[in-house]
C-alpha cells in the first residue's frame, strides 16, 4: 500500500465487504476509521485488528460524521461501503418503505459522503471508493430498488470525478460492481431468496455462481485498485478477479 494511504475510512466496517476490506488496508499499513451504527461490531474488529483500527459508531448517512471525521482524521483514502439489507420480496410485495430502503442507506451514505470529500475537500493524490453492485447492471427482481440505488451510486461517484478534475482537486473517484457474494450478508440473503425462487437448494444456486465471490476479493480489489493510479474509473467485480466496465 502506497504510503499515500497512512488513514483510511471504511464504512459498513462491522461486518461482510466493510469488514474484510478493513483487515486488508491495516494488513497492508494503514491505519482504518471503522463506521457503523453497532458498536457491537466495531468492537468485534477492533479486536481482532488492534490498534490499526479507530471504531466510530455512528450513521454514515448523516453529515454531521462525515464531515467530522474527515476533519479529525485527514484520510486519503475513503471506501464507502455501507448498506441496508434487502427485503427479499418481488416488486408488488414491497411497500414503498422496504422498497426505498437502499435509497436511504445506502444511496443517501455515497451521496454524504462524497460531497464531503469535494467541500472539505480531501487532499490531492486521495481516492474515494464507492460500492456498487453486479445488480447495477443486470437488475434485481427480488431487492426491491437495490438495483437502482446501487446503479445512482455509480452515477454520484461519476459526477463527482467529473467535479474533482473541474475544480482540480486531484481526488480519484472508483466504483466498484461486486457480483453476488454468498458469505457476505445481503448476499447471503440474496442466495436464499433467489434459491427458493428457482425451486432450487442453496448449493445448488451457488454452484452456479462459480467462481464464488468471496469478501477477502473484494477485500483485494479495493486495496489494489485504490493504490494503482492508473485504474479505471469503474470495475466489475467477480470471482476471477476485477474487470473494467464498457
Amino acid at each position: 500500500m502506497s504510503d499515500l494511504f497512512q488513514t483510511a475510512v471504511v464504512t459498513g466496517a462491522g461486518r461482510g465487504f466493510g469488514r474484510a476490506i478493513a483487515a486488508a488496508l491495516v494488513a497492508a499499513g494503514t491505519g482504518v476509521v471503522g463506521i457503523a451504527r453497532t458498536e457491537r461490531d466495531l468492537r468485534a474488529v477492533r479486536d481482532e485488528l488492534g490498534e490499526g483500527f479507530t471504531p466510530v459508531a455512528a450513521d454514515a448517512t448523516r453529515e454531521a460524521p462525515a464531515r467530522d471525521v474527515i476533519r479529525e482524521h485527514r484520510p486519503t483514502l475513503l471506501v464507502l461501503n455501507a448498506g441496508a439489507a434487502p427485503h427479499m420480496a418481488p416488486v408488488h410485495e414491497q411497500t414503498w418503505e422496504t422498497f426505498s430502503r437502499h435509497w436511504d442507506t445506502d444511496t443517501r451514505h455515497v451521496f454524504t459522503w462524497t460531497r464531503a470529500a469535494l467541500t472539505e475537500p480531501l487532499a490531492p493524490g486521495s481516492v474515494v471508493v464507492a460500492m456498487s453492485s453486479g445488480a447495477a447492471l443486470s437488475g434485481s427482481v427480488l431487492s426491491g430498488g437495490y438495483a437502482g440505488a446501487k446503479a445512482a451510486v455509480r452515477h454520484i461517484s461519476g459526477y463527482a470525478a467529473d467535479e474533482s478534475e473541474r475544480a482540480g482537486l486531484g481526488i480519484r473517484f472508483i466504483t466498484l460492481l461486486p457480483r453476488l457474494a454468498p458469505a457476505a450478508g445481503v448476499g447471503s440473503a440474496a442466495v436464499a431468496g433467489y434459491a427458493e425462487r428457482q425451486g432450487v437448494d442453496w448449493d445448488t444456486f451457488v454452484e452456479g455462481l462459480q467462481p464464488v465471490l468471496t469478501p477477502d476479493q473484494v477485500a483485494k480489489a479495493v486495496v489494489e485498485l485504490a493504490a494503482d493510479p492508473a485504474s479505471a474509473p469503474e470495475y466489475l467485480v467477480t470471482g476471477a478477479g476485477p474487470h473494467p466496465v464498457g
